[in-house]
């Protein structure tokens, strides 16, 4: 009797009813919850695969548990487990996208995340129309105060749609952030999420679907730019200029031609909208580069004095009015919390997985591989637990995975969205 197939359902409710966890409230925290139903279908399923290198995230994990032993506090320890359980989490969507390749298909996978990236559109636009909508979700009803007191939970219990500070010293213009808590998570999904659905458009160009489709892509740009997110306009760039790079290598003149209409659409859009003047704006009156520096220097110094393990998690900074130390990137998160080699584990894996799939020809492929170039640059910059990691470990499991071994009709049929 063969094998049952892993089902879709699992990895769609992720992304596609996305808006609806964060109207509740949970949001990404129900992704842990589905990451356990996909457990569920693959110890069911049994005969689990994994790809040649996946030891480094695993050798991650390990020292990133054993890293638990330099908490010192029950709210620390309550952090770690949360942070631990979403590690666990973005692991079995690899594991499940890895192994579900005669269902989840890179056409399919491609299909859902572009549903995710239409969402991340439609929660700027929100931002933009109703930048003061906010509205406290029903996952504040169920929690005990004790918890529900809680900095990071109490975003989750009273959700809004821009990040905004009226009280600043020097108050900026509201910035889309829905729906995410943060306006970094807008622009790193946007950033990851952008190279999918033009491989889909790519994917869908004889279609009727592409048409309306290609419309988003210029209208996407409008609450893009208007988040003001310098680090997404660093992935956006950095993305454009590795495909343009590719493309120019293997001399496809018409990818060349459409990266260029795009940049000046782009570019066409930023000088329309006041994006400059409030860019410059933001830069003037925010000394969030310079407080960056130097909180990135105390959390390596801080590292020194605890370099095998790290503190388990962020602390306090040092210097009054700064952050927590192990906060405000990935890359600084993992080396304060679980030391110099925890670090290397980390990004062993994901530069392992973007070298060794450097000669990938199809366009979702090669989406793929660009998208875990740009989160391993964004990581430096950006916390991308759990979107952003999600979606790079979606883009390692589909380029790493053998392709299916036994086509049956029903299966050979072209799966669509």
């Amino acid at each position: 009797m063969p094998a049952p197939e892993l089902p879709r359902w699992p990895f769609a409710a992720m992304f596609v009813l996305f808006p609806l966890w964060w109207i509740l409230g949970p949001g990404e925290a129900v992704w842990i919850v589905l990451a356990g139903v996909m457990v569920f279908y693959l110890v069911r399923r049994g005969g689990i695969e994994v790809p040649r290198g996946f030891g480094l995230w695993l050798l991650f994990l390990l020292w990133m548990l054993c890293s638990v032993i330099e908490i010192d506090s029950g709210g620390r320890l309550t952090g770690f487990i949360y942070r631990a359980l979403l590690y666990a989490t973005v692991t079995v969507i690899f594991v499940y996208v890895y192994n579900a390749r005669e269902t989840l298909t890179a056409r399919y996978l491609a299909g859902v995340l572009s549903v995710f990236w239409i969402i991340v559109i439609v929660g700027g636009y929100v931002g933009l129309f109703f930048p003061l909508l906010a509205f406290n979700t029903p996952f504040g009803l169920v929690l005990p105060q004790s918890i529900a007191s809680n900095e990071l939970v109490q975003e989750m219990v009273r959700r809004r749609v821009t990040q905004y500070n009226p009280d600043a010293f020097a108050p900026l213009e509201p910035r889309p952030s829905a729906p995410f808590l943060y306006t970094n998570g807008w622009g790193n999904a946007y950033s990851v999420l952008t190279p999918f659905f033009v491989a889909y458009l790519i994917e869908v160009r004889r279609e009727r679907r592409f048409w309306w489709l290609a419309a988003l892509l210029p209208l996407s740009v409008i609450p893009a730019f208007l988040t003001l997110n310098r680090g997404m306009f660093i992935g956006i760039a950095l993305a454009l200029a590795y495909v343009g790079a590719r493309a120019l290598v293997r001399g496809h003149v018409r990818v060349l031609v459409t990266i260029t209409v795009v940049a000046a659409l782009a570019g066409m859009i930023f000088a329309v909208f006041p994006v400059a003047d409030r860019l410059t704006d933001r830069l003037n009156s925010s000394p969030s580069t310079e407080d960056r520096a130097s909180l990135y220097q105390e959390t390596f110094e801080r590292t020194l004095e605890a370099p095998v393990f790290g503190y388990g998690a962020p602390r306090p900074s040092e210097s009054e009015g700064q952050p927590a130390a192990g906060t405000q990137g990935q890359v600084w998160m993992v080396l304060f919390s679980h030391g110099f080699l925890g670090l290397f584990f980390f990004l062993a894996w994901l530069v392992y997985v973007f070298l060794r799939t450097l000669r990938v020809r199809s366009p979702i492929d090669i989406a793929a591989n660009t998208v875990l170039l740009v989160v391993i640059v964004q990581s430096t910059y950006y916390s991308i637990l759990t979107t952003g990691l999600a979606v790079a470990m979606i883009s390692a499991a589909v380029m790493l995975r053998p392709p299916v071994r036994m086509q049956t009709p029903e299966i050979a049929k072209e799966l669509t969205v």
